[in-house]
């Protein structure tokens, strides 16, 4: 099938948000990577930046596929709102909220696209899967032990 049978504008808007909520991740991490203290830092901070390398990395993806499309990828960053909230438990439940954002993007992604375009229709499962992934890292950082 090909792109001619997907609605573009609306595929490249849906990529744009993607790219945003990436490149919001990538700051949103790096800070709370600057603002874990405490016993478990050192691992958390670890992870943390690996997370924003992670977002650079799928921004970087949904921009090659928005020039792939023929359109300009956004120079926007999805919403960063500073809550002053540096518990590690606060920090992960943001976390969660941001990335369920981005997982509800890559849905919308794969509404627009599924049967119409393998390219976009397999990144769509991929990030879908890797999201969710994630989220139940985060979920599970979020228990406590014997919960």
């Amino acid at each position: 099938m090909t792109n001619t049978e997907i609605n573009n504008d609306e595929v490249i808007k849906v990529l744009n948000k993607i790219l945003e909520a990436e490149l919001a991740g990538v700051v949103r991490y790096t800070h709370y990577s600057l603002m874990v203290f405490g016993y478990g830092r050192i691992p958390i901070v670890s992870w943390m930046r690996g997370q924003a390398t992670e977002s650079l990395n799928h921004a970087s993806e949904a921009g090659e596929l928005i020039t792939h499309l023929g359109a300009h990828p956004s120079l926007g960053i999805g919403s960063l709102l500073e809550t002053h909230r540096h518990d590690i438990g606060d920090i992960l439940r943001e976390s969660l909220e941001h990335e369920m954002l981005a997982l509800s993007e890559y849905n919308n992604l794969l509404q627009l696209v599924n049967g119409r375009n393998v390219m976009l229709e397999e990144y769509a499962r991929r990030m879908i899967s890797l999201e969710e992934m994630h989220l139940g890292d985060v979920r599970k950082m979020l228990q406590k032990p014997g919960e």
